[in-house]
């Protein structure tokens, strides 16, 4: 347990110095090629969809995690430890969440309305042709807080319980559903996926809104945050993304808006003025899970020796 607390300090700690270097050997783009190559609807009658998908899904949750869990069981303590924070960083995401919104922010002011939808089409699937500069930023701030969740808090979650491969085993349900969880042709062929994905995140949503409540109880905005979580975080599809989105929109001050889709928050200032404090409560709420979830190791190790 002692080992594994040193590995979630470690790990974030490589994840700010190197981020996300963009390789095609990259695990996670090897994942995505493989979801690639099997997720095709039309190579399935329709019939069959739903049980390619379970298939699909469990053997690729099972490819994946494989290597991470020989890690885990078989590698020497002192190889353990060397190797371990780098392959829990692959399964999170905490400095490229950051860096994908303060490279909307500089678009948008260095070159403009057009870069800005641009490079916030990078991050989301909805069609930026038409978004205005708020609209824009917004889009890069709903992903952000969404995916503090997906990227940073669940697989901390699943590595406290399950090791690195229960690390790994979220990480590839989570981009499972990133690429066939849509309403669209790939409805059958990712409804488990994106079934999955719900009830992974469920418990670390909610660990991840309690710690954002108490962040800004602590700065004198309990009332706006909590007021805006009852209101609107079931406005986005979803058991999870919401709730993030609805704190941090209420507690900071800001509205984010997917037009025809949601509004969450009330824009007592704009997303340009605020940007810093949206980054600022998705680091408090990293730092404090990590911080919570390497004492609670600690304890659990200290324990098990008395």
């Amino acid at each position: 347990m002692a080992a594994a607390a040193v590995v979630v300090a470690t790990s974030l700690l490589v994840d700010r110095l190197i981020g996300d270097p963009r390789s095609r050997y990259h695990p996670v783009a090897a994942l995505g090629r493989f979801i690639g190559w099997w997720g095709v609807p039309g190579r399935y009658p329709a019939g069959l969809q739903r049980a390619i998908g379970v298939a699909g899904t469990v053997l690729t949750v099972a490819l994946f995690a494989a290597p991470f869990a020989l890690i885990q069981f078989a590698a020497p303590w002192y190889l353990y430890l060397v190797l371990a924070p780098f392959l829990l960083k692959v399964c999170l995401a905490w400095r490229a969440l950051e860096e994908h919104a303060a490279a909307v922010v500089r678009a948008l002011g260095d070159g403009g309305i057009d870069a800005g939808r641009r490079r916030v089409g990078m991050m989301v699937s909805r069609d930026t042709a038409r978004l205005d500069p708020e609209h824009v930023l917004s889009a890069a701030y709903e992903s952000m807080t969404e995916n503090l969740v997906d990227s940073i808090v669940s697989p901390l979650f699943y590595f406290g319980l399950f090791g690195l491969a229960g690390a790994a085993a979220f990480r590839a349900v989570n981009t499972l559903d990133a690429m066939l969880g849509y309403r669209d042709e790939r409805l059958r062929l990712g409804w488990f996926p994106a079934r999955a994905d719900d009830v992974a995140n469920f418990i670390p949503a909610r660990i991840t809104g309690l710690i954002l409540l108490a962040y800004f109880a602590a700065k004198g905005r309990f009332a706006p945050a909590r007021a805006a979580l009852r209101r609107d975080a079931k406005k986005r599809p979803g058991f999870n993304g919401g709730i993030p989105m609805a704190i941090i929109a209420g507690g900071v001050g800001i509205r984010l808006e997917k037009p025809g889709i949601y509004t969450i928050g009330d824009a007592e200032r704009t997303l340009a003025e605020a940007g810093g404090e949206i980054v600022r409560a998705v680091r408090v709420a990293t730092i404090t899970f990590a911080i919570l979830e390497i004492a609670a190791l600690f304890l659990l190790g200290f324990m098990s020796y008395t």
